[in-house]
């Protein structure tokens, strides 16, 4: 069976740091998904090749070509990988403005796994404070473990090490979510539009994952 994974990145230059974290738990992802016999597909969306297009729709009222597709994108997918850039200790603006832009339940109960960028570890608690409040506002199904990276993250060493051992934790975590793994408690249910689906993980497994 095919999964398909939708990977937002709020990164605002080309090439950037959001973009090759995204990449990395994206393959992670679809490793873990592989292993456990399913295929995932993988797309992605440039919140930056969206900014005219975003700025458009809120001043007109009505979305534009380019952002009615990637809410059909999202809207279709059967997990998602958010990750943005940190501004002033929270999401970019732009990234927000994505969000602000889908329709209200276009998220509801999709597995998503939450990361973010900045030059500092100073700013890890953007994932706990910003992200996963803005996510499980919107009804999604955020895993436990979320993603930071400073730039320290990226080279060789304990940090390498470190940030590549927190990737395969939550690309495992969305993994299990998007084949619908682990039914020990019964399986809970997604409604998006006309579709209704499953996901695999009881609330009992879910609390046992932030409590350790």
């Amino acid at each position: 069976m095919t999964q398909r994974i939708v990977v937002v990145s709020g990164g605002l230059s080309a090439p950037s740091a959001t973009r090759l974290l995204a990449d990395r738990i994206a393959e992670a992802t679809r490793a873990a998904v592989g292993a456990r016999g399913d295929h995932a597909e993988i797309e992605v969306i440039e919140v930056r090749d969206l900014a005219k297009d975003l700025a458009t729709t809120f001043i007109a009222g009505v979305p534009t070509a380019a952002v009615a597709r990637a809410r059909e994108q999202l809207a279709t997918a059967d997990g998602l990988i958010a990750v943005t850039p940190v501004f002033a200790a929270g999401y970019s603006g732009l990234f927000k403005m994505f969000f602000d832009a889908l329709d209200p339940d276009t998220l509801t109960g999709v597995p998503t796994v939450i990361a973010a960028t900045a030059g500092s570890p100073r700013h890890s608690l953007v994932l706990d404070h910003a992200m996963r409040p803005l996510l499980t506002y919107l009804r999604a199904l955020v895993v436990p473990t979320g993603v930071f990276a400073a730039t320290e993250d990226f080279g060789a060493g304990a940090a390498g090490a470190a940030l590549k051992s927190r990737i395969g934790r939550a690309a495992e975590e969305l993994a299990r979510q998007v084949t619908r793994g682990a039914v020990a408690d019964g399986p809970a249910t997604r409604v998006s539009g006309n579709s209704v689906r499953t996901d695999g993980t009881s609330f009992r497994e879910l609390l046992g994952n932030h409590l350790g």
